[in-house]
This record gives C-alpha cells, structure tokens and sequence, in this order.
C-alpha cells in the first residue's frame, strides 16, 4: 500500500472514530482531507512526525474557526509558538514535518483530562496509521505514555506548551528530540 493510501486509511479510521462526550472534527465544521487540521500545513508523509496530546479543544475551535479553517492551527499560543522555535532552530518549515495528535476528537474544554483508555482507543483506532514507518516525537508524557503502550519506539520530548523552562528551552529539547528521531 502507498503512503497515500495508507493516510487516506488514517483518515478514514479518524472519521470513523468517536466516544461519548467528544465531538468529532465533522460534527465541529472540521472535516477536512487530513486526519488533523494542524496537517494542513504541517502534514508532510515523510518528514519528522511529531504526537501531542490533542489538537484543540471544542470550545477554542469554535472561537478560532475561520483562523483554523485556513491554517488548521493558532499561531499566537505557546504550542505554535515553540515549535516555530524548533523549526527555526532544525532550519525546517512547518511544510517540512507532521503533527498529529494522539486524540483526534475535540475535547469539552481547554486542557482537559483526556482518560488513559480514551487516548489508547483513539491511538489504536487511527494514529497507528499515521506513524508510516516513522519513529514518532512524543510531545509530552500523554503522547509517550500512549506510545509506550503500544511499543511504540519513539523520543520523548516535553509539550511544547508545558510550564517548565523558556520557550526557548523546551524548543532546544524539542529539537534534540527531532534529530535523534
């Protein structure tokens, strides 16, 4: 199978999947050819796959909506702000990577908890068809703990929106991670 075929399965197996208390991207306005919104301009098939917790939460999306239907994400909050960091620092452009959440349903509120066995349904159900042969950046101990799960072989790396350090220090760390994958 392709690449190509194997992300239209990843997108499939997105559009497919949903739990109880979540919406999905299509019932939010977000259905789309990707698997993640953020893909949109960060969803290169070989270049360095980066996994976060999630993508955003419904309330957000909502508010951000025309922003995120042309980008598929904010440039203006820490995430994006760090990884534009990393970017600089590996001398890639957001069209260079992937990122992809580990949990592709919209959450009901700004960082919410997302339970251990939802992320490894949701992982199991459409991420495994993302990593493409890849070995993925865990963006956070979410992202690893999930992975690690899964035997997933993987570098850990701290989210980019974590409360530790500079930007520029978890950019640096981010970045190390993004070589050593």
């Amino acid at each position: 199978m392709t690449l190509h075929a194997r992300y239209q399965a990843a997108i499939a197996a997105r559009r497919a999947f949903a739990l109880p208390g979540y919406l999905t991207l299509a019932e939010a306005g977000f259905d789309g050819p990707y698997v993640s919104p953020i893909q949109m301009t960060s969803g290169n098939l070989t270049g360095p796959l980066l996994i976060s917790k999630d993508w955003l939460d419904a309330p957000s999306a909502a508010a951000h909506k025309a922003e995120l239907k042309r980008t598929g994400y904010l440039p203006h909050i820490p995430y994006n702000k760090v990884i534009g960091k990393v970017l600089a620092l590996l001398g890639l452009t957001r069209g260079d990577i992937y990122i992809t959440p580990i949990f592709h349903l919209l959450t009901p509120k700004r960082s919410s908890t997302i339970p251990p066995n939802h992320a490894r349904a949701c992982f199991d159900a459409v991420g495994r068809h993302e990593l493409l042969g890849r070995r993925p950046v865990a963006l956070g101990t979410d992202s690893a703990r999930v992975l690690r799960h899964f035997d997933v072989d993987h570098v850990t790396a701290p989210h980019p929106s974590a409360r530790i350090g500079s930007y520029d220090k978890r950019a640096h760390l981010i970045a190390k991670a993004v070589e050593a994958a």
